[in-house]
């Protein structure tokens, strides 16, 4: 977002002029407003404005004023508020969350990359890939996370960083990374349960020629590579016990030697470890070293479940949306339904099953609406109300589909739904009756798709591109309906 202008309205000059050099420092264009209650005079267009930083607007009216005027807004000005020392958090719906003052340069990175996510934007200054990709989010623990990210990313402490599979642990040990003094050498990644026992010394710390069977060249290990960065040892809690000792010793001593090598070679690197197992059972059970855990528990991060964090699921649905549009492969949108019975579900692989999910939709609904229906069946999930902040945060989840990149045969009307110039309009024309007890809509809806799917198979003989096509609908969405309602074509 390099170039971008972001709006500050702060009543205290000392608050204004701290911001104004972090913004100029992240290559923004900070627009100060001082006097709140006419800062539309003092800014030419709000389409230009990246984002905005609301603080002490002098009293509690003035600002929740100036809150409902940029959030209704057409520009769709991404807002957040400023979130002072001894001061209550100011929660207006709308807005994207709140900064913690003094802020620091990752929490506002990570605002700039989730303003950039709400208005649909290439993000041009993200050099870095998917960083804070499962870090965006406004929940009490995901800011935990990156306030602790924050603190110990200049540090050169050991970080431990625990959580469920799919949470995005590698995500925080890169942002750790970048984020550090040594973001300009390598960040090693190493899998430590996916290496064979017998061949992780040499991964870890290379081998001379010769050293064993098969050993016909040296080789530098891991900890070579990684000289003057980041080694990252992911799964630390399958790494067997030999291994562990030698590892212990490393991270003592600062030194090692490759396979079949006396020479003592100095390991000028940070390492970060993750796990999802319990070490705590691991250690009792002796299956880890005691002494290596404290070694590698300075600073523990606990990367929380996505379950535990429902209000963050649309940014994230919008954050994987917006990658794959990047990447040319489609786009899809989500009404309200369907995002609330996304938050309703577990996630038991977390923001990975998360993403598995979104692709699936893309590929099943290309440039479509994706309606509560149409999710999969272990999604379609019906209960008791959500918490009042998810309900906020889906209400004011941006629209993920953008007219552009589209086929020339595809066309959004001006609700984001997809029409084909082929698809005939809803006769409205036609009149029904409503029984005197009254009848289950949904249910009712829903037994005369299935009649109409079977009597479009059966008039095409089974062929379900042929009945997709007398449906009016795709053959991967008929497929899917199918499936849903348990209709199998003869033979199957």
């Amino acid at each position: 977002m390099s170039g971008s202008q972001v709006l500050v309205v702060e009543g205290d000059s000392n608050r204004r002029e701290m911001l104004s050099t972090l913004i100029e420092f992240v290559n923004c264009q900070p627009i100060i407003v001082d006097e709140p209650e006419s800062w539309y005079t003092q800014v030419e267009s709000l389409a230009d404005i990246a984002m905005a930083i609301i603080g002490d607007c002098g009293n509690h009216h003035i600002a929740k004023q100036l809150l409902r005027e940029l959030v209704n807004h057409e520009a769709r000005v991404p807002v957040f508020t400023l979130e002072l020392p001894d001061t209550d958090v100011m929660n207006f719906p709308g807005t994207i969350g709140s900064l913690r003052f003094p802020i620091k340069y990752p929490q506002l990175n990570n605002a700039l990359q989730q303003a950039t996510i709400y208005r649909g934007q290439p993000d041009a200054s993200d050099t870095s890939g998917n960083l804070f990709r499962s870090l965006v989010g406004n929940s009490r623990s995901i800011k935990i996370v990156q306030r602790m990210v924050d603190q110990v990313a200049d540090s050169d402490a050991n970080v431990l960083i625990l959580g469920e599979s799919g949470t995005g642990k590698e995500v925080v040990a890169r942002n750790l990374h970048h984020f550090s003094a040594r973001r300009d050498k390598p960040f090693v990644p190493v899998n430590c349960g996916a290496i064979p026992a017998e061949l992780l010394e040499s991964e870890l710390f290379g081998h001379e020629k010769g050293a064993f069977t098969g050993a016909i060249t040296a080789r530098k290990g891991r900890f070579e590579l990684a000289e003057g960065g980041t080694l990252f040892l992911d799964e630390i809690g399958d790494m067997p016990l030999p291994m562990q000792v030698k590892l212990l010793r490393v991270l003592q001593e600062r030194t090692y030697e490759r396979v079949g090598s006396n020479k003592t070679q100095t390991a000028n690197v940070r390492v970060i470890a993750a796990t999802h197992r319990n070490l705590d059972e691991h250690i009792t059970d002796g299956r880890f070293r005691e002494d290596l855990f404290y070694r590698l528990n300075v600073f523990p991060i606990e990367m929380p479940a996505l379950r535990e964090r429902p209000e963050d699921i649309p940014l994230l649905v919008n954050e994987l949306i917006k990658r794959i549009e990047h990447e040319n492969r489609g786009t899809v949108r989500l009404t309200p339904a369907a995002m609330t019975s996304l938050c309703r579900y577990s996630w038991p692989g977390n923001v990975r099953e998360l993403a598995n999910v979104i692709e699936r939709l893309v590929i099943l609904f290309p440039y479509g609406t994706v309606d509560f229906d149409d999710l999969p069946e272990k999604y379609c999930l019906e209960g008791d109300d959500l918490p009042e902040q998810v309900v906020a945060t889906i209400n004011a989840a941006p629209e993920p589909v953008r007219q552009r990149n589209l086929p020339e045969s595809v066309a959004l009307d001006s609700e984001g739904a997809e029409l084909n110039a082929n698809e005939a309009k809803v006769d409205t024309s036609a009149t029904a009756t409503i029984p005197v007890d009254g009848l289950d809509l949904k249910e009712h809806l829903a037994n005369l798709e299935y009649l109409l799917i079977k009597q479009a198979l059966d008039e095409t003989e089974g062929v379900v591109a042929h009945a997709a096509q007398k449906l009016k609908m795709r053959r991967t969405t008929l497929v899917e309906k199918m499936r849903k309602y348990g209709i199998q074509r003869e033979g199957d």
